[in-house]
C-alpha cells in the first residue's frame, strides 16, 4: 500500500472540509438567529466577518493541494465555488475591515434570505465534498 501525494491531499482535504462544515453550520445558525431577532446585527456581523477569509483561504488551500497532486476532477468540482467566493468578495459592500456582512443592511429581508440560502448550499456542498474526499482518499490509498 503506497502513500501518495494524492492520498495526502485527500486526507488534508477531509480534515479541512470538516472545519468548513462547521463554518457553514455556524453561518446557518447565525442567520437563523438574525431572522428570529435573537441577536444584535452588529454583534452577529462582528462574529461572522472574521470567519470569511479563513473559510475562503482553507478552500483555496485544498484546491492548491489538488492542483499539486494532479487531482483534476476534484479541482474541477471545486472551481465553481472558488469562482463564487472570489466574485462574492469582490462585490461585497464597502466596509472598513475584511468580511462580507454589513450590519446596516444584513436585516434586509432579501439579504438575510440570500445569506441563509448561501449557508445551506455551502453546507450541502461541503458535506457532499466530504464523502467524495473520503472516497478519493480510499481510492488513492488502494491504488
Amino acid at each position: 500500500m503506497a502513500f501518495s501525494l494524492a492520498a495526502l491531499a485527500y486526507i488534508v482535504a477531509l480534515i479541512i472540509d470538516a472545519f468548513l462544515i462547521f463554518f457553514a453550520i455556524y453561518h446557518v445558525i447565525a442567520f437563523d438567529e438574525l431572522k428570529t431577532e435573537h441577536k444584535d446585527p452588529i454583534e452577529q456581523c462582528g462574529s461572522l466577518n472574521p470567519l470569511v477569509l479563513p473559510e475562503y483561504g482553507l478552500h483555496v488551500f485544498i484546491n492548491i493541494l489538488f492542483l499539486i497532486s494532479g487531482e483534476w476532477f476534484s479541482l474541477l468540482l471545486n472551481a465553481p465555488l472558488i469562482a463564487y467566493h472570489i466574485n462574492r468578495y469582490l462585490t461585497r459592500p464597502v466596509m472598513t475591515g475584511p468580511g462580507l456582512y454589513d450590519a446596516t443592511s444584513i436585516l434586509n429581508t432579501n439579504n438575510l434570505t440570500r445569506c441563509q440560502q448561501e449557508g445551506w448550499v455551502k453546507l450541502a456542498f461541503y458535506l457532499l465534498s466530504f464523502f467524495y474526499y473520503l472516497y478519493g482518499m480510499i481510492s488513492s490509498l488502494i491504488h
